[in-house]
């Protein structure tokens, strides 16, 4: 049982985090190579993967979407990547609404000229800084959508996750508070109904224990009644 339990925690733990990794703001230092609009199938799973900004948007099979070409800055990986490498990155530029994530984005079109005057060469780059929800995936042509874009004249900074902090801090503290709740309530309410049901429980069983042995007794007083009549 109590393999089970680890085992559930640690399933909820990982689908938390990853929804939590998906939907949370992240930030690449980029170059942009190109801007482009593509027409996207939007009739098979890999739906979730796409926004929906509005109710007209989630019943259509396919619509355009706006693409961010840039070269990403790679700050790590796993020790063996050094500082300045650097790899492909596609972004999708589609607002989001009032949907999920709630990121309350409409400004896809400004954020597209935005980028394309950013756009620049290997020779003379021109570094940003792209904050961004999602994940890349090339098997299931998913592709982190693009929220906000902004110019850097040194592509090694360091980026402090300020809103990912703060969010992390209050998560932390309404689940402390949620739980000191839940501590009080049971205390208060459920533990002493626990208690009584426990209370009433042993009462019963010994209640049940007192007319067994009754019912023993007077069985026994029928044995002792058959075992004078066969002497006799």
């Amino acid at each position: 049982m109590r393999k089970i339990k680890i085992t559930f925690r640690i399933i909820v733990f990982l689908l938390i985090g990853g929804l939590l990794h998906y939907a949370l703001p992240q930030h690449d230092v980029v170059r942009v190579v190109n801007t482009y609009q593509e027409r996207q199938d939007l009739n098979d799973w890999t739906r979730i993967f796409w926004a929906t900004p509005d109710d007209q948007s989630a019943t259509l099979i396919n619509r355009d979407v706006q693409f961010i070409q840039t070269v990403k800055m790679r700050t790590w990986l796993l020790g063996f990547v050094p500082r300045d490498a650097t790899e492909v990155m596609v972004y999708r530029n589609e607002d989001t609404g009032f949907g999920w994530p709630f990121y309350f984005k409409f400004d896809t079109a400004n954020l597209q000229t935005e980028a394309d005057d950013l756009s620049s060469t290997a020779q003379d780059p021109q570094w940003a800084v792209i904050t961004h929800y999602g994940w890349r995936n090339e098997y299931v042509s998913a592709f982190p959508n693009a929220i906000a874009i902004r110019p850097i004249d040194n592509p090694n900074i360091t980026i402090i996750p300020w809103f990912n902090i703060f969010f992390f801090i209050a998560l932390m503290a309404a689940v402390l508070f949620i739980r000191a709740m839940w501590r009080q309530f049971r205390e208060r309410s459920v533990d002493p109904l626990l208690d009584a049901a426990e209370h009433q429980f042993d009462e019963v069983q010994a209640e049940v224990a007192e007319r067994k042995g009754r019912f023993s007794r007077w069985l026994g007083t029928w044995r002792d009644k058959n075992k004078d009549r066969s002497v006799k």
